[in-house]
């Protein structure tokens, strides 16, 4: 007989909490920190979106008495998600599980293990379509249009990231409310002389991203320091940034609504987790001819460009 089989499947609450803390203890991945999640029931449907330019129109007329007043609205069209499903397990066998002094440290590390692997796979996708050239209306090249940050003779990225929020604003009407940097950008913004002037009188610290936050006027600045070995196994590890060395503003919605515009959202579908609400599940089932119980997370995802004028990115923004 086949194993597991299908009534030895099921999610496990524990396991799924221990998984969600994780998640959210963890900051080295941000994808899922940066647009806003939508929690969905249904692995793919429709999302509404609306025509920029009706928002602006100065409409409003004088009102003569017992006249009708002006009348105007705004273009409603659709846009459609869908939700991959990705997967990733680890076995935790007998001998393993009889030496260990607490029974659940094997499966909460095996929880740990496969929720950073699936972090890891969100912040490649989303690095890989969303964090790259040719998303958003306007990118800017480090050495082109710009001068690298790294550069700290000749560059000037708080005028660079003010030209980028003026840019937003008047294509707009908003500001970008979230900064995005890889670790090498913010390495290098963290020493730039520019930054560190600006400062002095403020804090005698090393600039954090509240500092940040507060020099460039932007609610939060988000660094990512995620990194992925690329060597096939058995062979050399080979390291690096996930993120490369650029930086992005965005004007992201604080919390997801209908009409509320934001660069992008997440959609998460919910099915993954066997109705517990979360869009993560961990499944723990018993694999006998292995003697081991595996512990196997899910989650499904898709990021969706909202509105790209939202986004102003900044490619080779450090040498």
């Amino acid at each position: 007989m086949p194993q597991p089989t299908s009534s030895d499947v099921h999610v496990d609450a524990i396991l799924s909490q221990i998984s969600v803390a994780y998640m959210q203890s963890n900051d080295v991945f941000i994808a899922n920190r940066i647009f806003p999640t939508i929690s969905v029931q249904k692995q793919s449907d429709l999302y509404f979106t609306y025509t920029k330019g009706d928002w602006f129109r100065d409409e409003a007329q004088l009102r003569a008495p017992s006249t009708p007043s002006a009348g105007s609205g705004y273009g409603l069209s659709t846009g459609t998600y869908s939700c991959n499903v990705y997967a990733m397990h680890k076995d935790v066998d007998d001998q393993t599980r009889a030496n260990a002094d607490d029974p659940i440290n094997p499966d909460r590390e095996a929880t740990q293990f496969v929720t950073q692997r699936m972090l890891m796979r969100q912040e490649i996708d989303w690095s890989s379509t969303y964090f790259t050239t040719g998303v958003w209306d306007t990118d800017v090249v480090g050495g082109v249009d710009f001068t690298q940050w790294s550069n700290y003779t000749s560059s000037d990225p708080i005028e660079d990231i003010e030209v980028g929020k003026a840019t937003m604003l008047n294509a707009t009407g908003y500001l970008p409310n979230t900064l995005v940097l890889t670790y090498d950008a913010m390495r290098q913004l963290r020493n730039h002389p520019d930054v560190i002037d600006r400062i002095k009188y403020t804090s005698a610290n090393v600039p954090t991203e509240a500092t940040l936050s507060s020099l460039f006027g932007v609610d939060r600045v988000l660094t990512a320091r995620g990194i992925r070995n690329t060597g096939a196994e058995g062979a050399a590890d080979s390291f690096g940034a996930i993120h490369g060395k650029n930086a992005a503003l965005y004007h992201v919605a604080p919390s997801p609504g209908l009409m509320t515009p934001s660069a992008g959202y997440q959609f998460a579908w919910d099915g993954v987790s066997d109705g517990q609400g979360s869009t993560v599940g961990i499944s723990r089932f018993r694999m006998n001819e292995l003697r081991s119980d595996r512990v196997e997370a899910q989650m499904a995802w898709d990021y969706k460009v909202i509105a790209s004028d939202l986004g102003y990115f900044f490619s080779n923004c450090v040498a």
